[in-house]
This record gives structure tokens, C-alpha cells and sequence, in this order.
């Protein structure tokens, strides 16, 4: 059984690259769509954040690197 701390911690950065991967979509559709600007900038903060490096291990820079791939090759 997984710790529920952990669960917490797995669900937070996955709504994280929900919202992220989202507002790069939007971006990518509306170049000026300002919501979607804001909550780039909102995300990589926290990516960047010492809270996301209490949650996990993942490098912030990789997963801002691969998410920004994925969307761009869609």
C-alpha cells in the first residue's frame, strides 16, 4: 500500500502537468492568450520551487523540457 503522503505528493505534481501541458495547448492555438501565460509562469515557479523538490525527485528542468516537447510534436 502506497503512503498516502506520497499519493498526495503524486497528485499534486500530476495536476501540476495537467494545468501545464493545458495552458500549452491554449498557447499554442492563441500566441497571446494571457491566462494561458500566466499559468506557464505559475507551474515552472512551482517546478522550480524547494516544495516540488520535498515532492519528488523528477528534475523540474526535465519535465518542463519534455512536457514543452510533447506538446510542440502534437
Amino acid at each position: 500500500m502506497t503512503d498516502p503522503y506520497e499519493q498526495l505528493a503524486n497528485a499534486i505534481i500530476l495536476q501540476a502537468v495537467k494545468d501545464y501541458r493545458d495552458a500549452l495547448k491554449k498557447l499554442k492555438k492563441r500566441p497571446r492568450y494571457d491566462p494561458a501565460k500566466d499559468m506557464i509562469s505559475e507551474v515552472e515557479r512551482f517546478f522550480h520551487s524547494d516544495w516540488y523538490r520535498e515532492l519528488t525527485s523528477v528534475d523540474g528542468n526535465f519535465l518542463i523540457k519534455n512536457l514543452r516537447s510533447e506538446v510542440r510534436e502534437e
